[in-house]
């Protein structure tokens, strides 16, 4: 950018600590910032974004805008936050930092108010669930109130979570799921193992994160393992949905080998629901029984 000065009458005066350097304090107008004062600007607004915790160079990347964003705004932003959510400083920054457009939002308050609004009294969450709510699911703060959150938690509810089963701080991450591309895609592969459509509520409201696993890549390969290797019922899926939030590699497979090796059997929530040296202890103490039972 080509920056006119005005021809002005001006005093030029001789560092004495440095006699190559020339100051002209006289020429600029009052309101005239220098390439140096907006680069110190600019900077400063770096290192407060990077106080937060907030990559800069990737918001800055993903977030042209930012770089005309007065830090003044950042601030408003931030107290703005502070003050409805509670949200401040590297857990507010971490937020930021994964979606930095919200860095440049010209009214927060008219852009984040209807969200909060939502959470607050549609869904609804106490005041001091609301840290907890975005900070497990970020994604709130840039999804449609009319065409994203209200007819998800419309869907939600009939599906079963209302009353004592009602959304949560813990699952409103439920709520940016696509109704017709992530929520009844699962329901229908549910209800294509044989369970009904009432056995599949209330599975999925007992154990929430069933709808938040990949029908391909999770639900189908332990589906495939509880029924071919582990030879197992139909039934005790419905008792203990849990099953499906367990890794198949780290834990399910693992467990289910040492329970076959040594010939012992156990319900899915013996085997899973305790720590490894609590399920260790529980086969050495069927190990001692089945010797003292010789």
């Amino acid at each position: 950018m080509m920056i006119i000065r005005q021809h002005l009458p001006c005093t030029c005066i001789i560092s004495p600590t440095h006699p190559y350097s020339i100051k002209t304090p006289n020429c600029l107008p009052p309101n005239f910032i220098t390439t140096t004062d907006s680069g110190l600007l600019f900077r400063e607004k770096l290192l407060y974004l990077s106080n937060l915790k907030i990559d800069t160079d990737k918001a800055l990347q993903l977030n042209p805008s930012l770089r005309s964003t007065p830090l003044s705004s950042l601030l408003a932003l931030v107290d703005f936050f502070s003050s409805t959510t509670g949200l401040h400083g590297p857990s507010l920054g971490r937020i930021l930092d994964m979606y930095p457009e919200l860095l440049s939002l010209p009214d927060p308050a008219s852009n984040l108010s209807p969200i909060f609004t939502f959470l607050r009294h549609e869904v609804p969450l106490r005041r001091s669930h609301l840290p907890k709510a975005i900070s497990r699911c970020p994604r709130l703060l840039v999804s449609s109130v009319h065409r994203q959150l209200r007819p998800t938690l419309h869907f939600l509810r009939e599906l079963g979570f209302k009353g004592p089963h009602s959304i949560n701080a813990q699952t409103t991450m439920l709520l940016v799921s696509s109704v017709e591309q992530t929520l009844k895609p699962k329901i229908e592969y549910l209800t294509s193992l044989g369970f009904k459509y009432e056995e599949v509520r209330c599975m999925v409201v007992r154990s929430p994160g069933l709808l938040t696993f990949s029908v391909e890549k999770n639900l189908v390969p332990k589906v495939d393992y509880f029924f071919k290797e582990m030879k197992g019922d139909s039934e005790e899926l419905k008792r203990f949905p849990q099953y499906f939030s367990f890794s198949l590699e780290g834990k399910i497979k693992p467990r289910h080998k040492l329970l076959i090796e040594n010939g012992f059997s156990m319900p899915l929530y013996k085997m899973l629901k305790v720590s490894d040296g609590e399920f260790n202890a529980r086969l050495i103490e069927m190990r001692l029984q089945l010797l003292e039972g010789r």
